[in-house]
């Protein structure tokens, strides 16, 4: 059982963003699954620097990682993974038997208290992408390389 749970750092999403997430979340099911957990955007304001609500998210971010997780962070300057390359990694965090936990920042990034904690880093894009998208091909990317290593026909490719 490979149980993957996205953290995410964001403010309240439009409904295609929801509809999308779960379009692919919902389509892993039984030995995959993805749960998310929306954290709050710590406030931002004109007197407030924005380090202080970056620390605050990381800080948030870093308890919500679930005990004995393994930490990938979601960077644009992480490693780029095609699709074969992440059903490897897939087969290789279902083998550990622990769940793993996808960071996905808010607007300025993911905070140094849960970044400290990333095994890895993965790049998405090396577009800067909108939070919702972002959560969207993170879903529709899991799916497809799972559905891959499930010998599943979505994967043609």
């Amino acid at each position: 059982m490979l149980r993957l749970e996205l953290i995410a750092a964001s403010n309240r999403q439009p409904g295609w963003v929801d509809a999308g997430y779960a379009e692919y979340a919902d389509r892993l099911r039984g030995r995959c699954t993805l749960e998310l957990k929306v954290l709050p955007l710590a406030r931002r304001t004109a007197s407030a620097p924005p380090d202080r609500a970056l620390a605050d998210e990381g800080a948030r971010m870093a308890r919500a990682i679930p005990s004995g997780a393994h930490v990938v962070a979601l960077a644009e300057a992480g490693k780029a993974l095609s699709t074969r390359d992440l059903a490897a990694q897939l087969e290789r965090w279902s083998e550990r038997g622990a769940p793993v936990a996808l960071l996905l920042g808010g607007p300025d990034g993911i905070g140094n208290e849960a970044l400290a904690r990333a095994a890895q880093h993965w790049s998405l894009s090396p577009l800067t992408l909108p939070h919702g998208l972002a959560r969207i091909l993170v879903a529709e990317a899991l799916y497809r390389a799972w559905s891959l290593l499930q010998n599943h026909p979505y994967h043609r490719a």
